[in-house]
């Protein structure tokens, strides 16, 4: 055992979603780890660390987004020497930290078990230079499919696994910048394919994609779908490698995407939502809101 007295006890552990915008989607996420580091020190945030010959910092990490990737929906837990208030953490730490990644609340941590609460997320890919009818058909094709097997090179080696089984819903659109709409129709039997320029999707802005991105007149598919969490992990670029085995839908250029959400699938199930936007999962932090609100009427 080391000499010297042990670290303050935790006091308090608080809960942050923070959002990854802009250029900072291409940041890795030990990067964004150690943003992160600098910016509670600057913030002076009194942080709990665990005990032994090298401590850290009680901070942990909940499904991360994969590099490449912008998120309105990232989660973090840190532990507290000191109660703090949650609104003056959350003010205090956004302006610690760079441009680009925003802290969007803090709540503190009434209920266990956060990252188990993270069972599927909802995600947003913009597909320039894709015309939506083409976009349509594929989602179509990949949804009708009993099963999409694609492969990924693991730290174990080639593996193949199934893309269809983990999305729950998924859709077409078109994107503001195409002027067209679909000229297929029809449902899909994962939450269906829908036909519609305007929608329940972030602007280009929140999705972290700039205003001069692209040229306004080429066309622009959106694609929106719910993923749950399965092992291995099924992300986006997997989907977009099914699309292109069953539909042939290759993107000219490189996707844009977003995570809109991440929780639990509303009613505690994995049954097809009723829509393909942030709807479709439940907040994972409402636990913790209903039982601090709880304590204090107490």
């Amino acid at each position: 055992m080391p000499d010297g007295p042990a670290p303050p006890p935790t006091v308090q552990k608080l809960r942050i979603r923070y959002a990854k915008r802009g250029r900072l989607r291409f940041t890795s996420h030990r990067d964004i780890q150690r943003a992160f580091e600098r910016a509670l020190r600057r913030a002076r945030v009194p942080m709990a660390y665990s005990a032994g010959f090298t401590p850290h910092p009680k901070v942990s990490w909940a499904g991360a987004a994969p590099t490449g990737v912008a998120s309105e929906a990232e989660y973090v837990e840190i532990g507290v020497t000191r109660a703090l208030v949650p609104a003056e953490l959350a003010a205090a730490l956004d302006g610690s930290l760079p441009a680009d990644l925003d802290i969007l609340e803090v709540v503190e941590a009434a209920t266990p078990n956060l990252m188990e609460r993270l069972e599927a997320s909802v995600w947003e890919i913009r597909l320039p230079g894709v015309e939506p009818k083409a976009a349509f058909d594929a989602v179509a094709a990949f949804v009708a499919a009993p099963e999409v097997l694609v492969e990924r090179m693991t730290k174990n080696g080639v593996r193949t696994f199934d893309a269809r089984a983990a999305v729950t819903a998924m859709e077409a659109a078109g994107g503001e910048s195409d002027g067209a709409e679909p000229a297929a129709d029809g449902a899909g039997s994962a939450g269906g394919v829908r036909d519609a320029a305007e929608g329940d999707g972030v602007s280009a802005g929140e999705s972290g994609v700039g205003e001069g991105d692209g040229r306004q007149d080429r066309p622009c598919a959106i694609l929106r779908l719910v993923v749950r969490h399965l092992t291995p992990a099924v992300r986006p670029d997997d989907v977009l490698t099914g699309l292109g085995r069953v539909a042939g839908l290759v993107p000219p250029v490189p996707p844009q995407v977003t995570r809109l959400a991440q929780g639990p699938l509303r009613d505690g199930s994995d049954a097809t939502p009723a829509s393909v936007s942030v709807e479709a999962l439940s907040d994972p932090l409402d636990p913790d809101r209903v039982a601090a609100g709880s304590a204090g009427e107490r």
